[in-house]
C-alpha cells in the first residue's frame, strides 16, 4: 500500500516544464531514489514533496491525506541539504535541537532525542562543538541526526553526500542505510551518483528531462534498461547498432555489420534498426575460434579489483571489465577474441530516446 503518493505531480516556469506529469507510489519504510542528471527535474521534485515549491498540477498525497498544499512545517518531514545547511554560530546539540525547539518540545524531552540521534550517527559527545571543528563527515552526520530529531514521517536526501570525497562517501551510504532500515522511515533520495542509487536503494527512479523514465529494482534497472537514456545513464555499456533481420518466438536474429547475433527480445516486438547493449563485465576474452569479434587492445587500466580494457573491433571500441585475479592482462597492441553470451545483450529501438 502507498504511503507516499505523487499523483501527476509537474511543475512548470512560464513556458519551461522542469517537472512534466509524474506519478510514484513509495510504501512506508521504502528507500526510493530520484536519479538523473543535471536538470532532469529530481531537485524540483523533491521540493515540491518539501513543500518549498508549488506544484504547477498534480498532487501529494501522505498516508491517504492530500498535502498538496500544506506548509512545509506541517508536513513532519525532515530534510538534509547537499551543503548541510548547519547554523555556525550555534553548537552541534543546538543544530539538532533546532527544529524540536521549533515545535516546542519540553527541554527534558529535547535532551534525550538529541543524545539518541547522535548516538545513532556516532557523534556522542560532540554535542558542545561547532560545526567548523568537524570533519566534513562529522557535519554530515549532524545534519542527518537533526533531520532525524523531529521523528519525521518521510526523509528527504538532497545529494547529501555530494561534497565527501569517495572513501567517506562509500562508508556513509552503509551507514545511512543501516539507520534508515533501523528506523523504517520512508526515504527519497535526489543523487546524480548511481552508485549511490544502487547501493542504498529499494528502488531506482530514472529521470530524464522531467520524466521518470524508468523505475524499479537496482538490479533490475541495470540489468533491464527500458529506455536508450537509461542503459547509458546507469553503469558503463557498450553499444553496437544494428539491423533486425528475423524476429522469432524468444530471439531476434539481428546483423551488426558482419556479423549476426541472436538477441533475446523479451517478448517485445523490434524491427529495423535497433541498437544493442553489452556491459563490459559480461564481455569475456577468448583465444577460441568461437569468439564474437577479434580486435586490438589499445587501452588497458588498471582499477584496484579488475582492468578495464579498450577494444578496437570491426565494430568499433568495445570496452572488457576483467577481475583482477592476480595476473596481469593483455599487453596493449595485443589481439584478442571477444565473447558475450546471448543472455548478456539487451536490445532498445535506436530513434528511442526515453520512455
Amino acid at each position: 500500500m502507498s504511503f507516499l503518493t505523487l499523483d501527476g505531480l509537474g511543475k512548470s516556469f512560464g513556458t519551461f516544464s522542469a517537472v512534466e506529469s509524474i506519478s510514484l507510489s513509495i510504501g512506508r519504510g521504502e528507500f526510493v531514489s530520484l536519479l538523473g542528471p543535471s536538470g532532469c527535474g529530481k531537485t524540483t521534485t523533491l521540493q515540491m514533496v518539501a513543500g518549498f515549491v508549488e506544484p504547477t498540477r498534480g498532487r501529494i498525497l501522505l498516508d491517504g491525506a492530500d498535502i498538496t498544499r500544506e506548509r512545509p512545517e506541517k508536513r513532519g518531514m525532515g530534510i538534509v541539504f547537499q551543503s548541510y545547511a548547519l547554523f555556525a554560530h550555534m553548537t552541534v546539540g543546538d543544530n539538532v535541537g533546532f527544529g524540536l525547539d521549533m515545535r516546542n518540545v519540553t527541554r527534558g524531552e529535547r535532551a534525550a532525542r538529541i543524545a539518541e540521534v547522535l548516538d545513532m550517527v556516532r557523534l556522542t559527545g560532540l554535542d558542545k562543538r561547532y560545526p567548523r571543528e568537524l570533519s566534513g563527515g562529522q557535519r554530515q552526520r549532524v545534519a542527518i541526526a537533526r533531520a532525524l530529531a523531529i521523528r519525521p514521517r518521510v526523509l528527504l536526501l538532497d545529494e547529501p553526500m555530494s561534497n565527501l570525497d569517495a572513501k567517506l562517501r562509500e562508508d556513509m551510504h552503509v551507514e545511512l542505510r543501516a539507520i534508515q532500515k533501523q528506523l523504517g522511515i520512508t526515504t527519497i533520495l535526489v543523487t546524480h551518483d548511481q552508485v549511490e542509487a544502487m547501493t542504498m536503494s529499494d528502488r531506482i527512479a530514472v529521470m530524464h528531462g522531467g520524466h521518470i523514465v524508468q523505475i524499479g529494482s537496482p538490479f533490475d534497472a541495470y540489468e533491464h534498461p527500458e529506455s536508450v537514456f537509461a542503459s547509458g545513464f546507469l553503469g558503463k555499456t557498450n553499444v553496437l547498432r544494428g539491423t533486425v533481420e528475423q524476429l522469432n518466438d524468444r530471439c531476434a536474429v539481428v546483423r551488426v555489420g558482419a556479423s549476426v547475433m541472436k538477441v533475446p527480445h523479451g517478448g517485445r516486438r523490434f524491427e529495423g534498426d535497433v541498437q544493442l547493449y553489452v556491459r563490459p563485465e559480461r564481455v569475456a576474452l577468448t583465444a577460441a575460434p568461437d569468439a564474437t569479434l577479434h580486435g586490438r587492445v589499445t587501452t588497458c587500466l588498471f582499477l584496484g579489483n579488475h582492468w578495464m580494457l579498450q577494444i578496437d573491433t570491426p565494430l568499433g571500441v568495445v570496452r572488457a571489465s576483467l577481475p583482477n585475479a592476480g595476473s596481469p592482462p593483455p599487453r596493449e597492441g595485443e589481439t584478442v577474441g571477444v565473447r558475450w553470451s546471448d543472455d548478456a545483450v539487451r536490445m532498445l529501438a535506436e530513434n528511442l530516446t526515453h520512455g
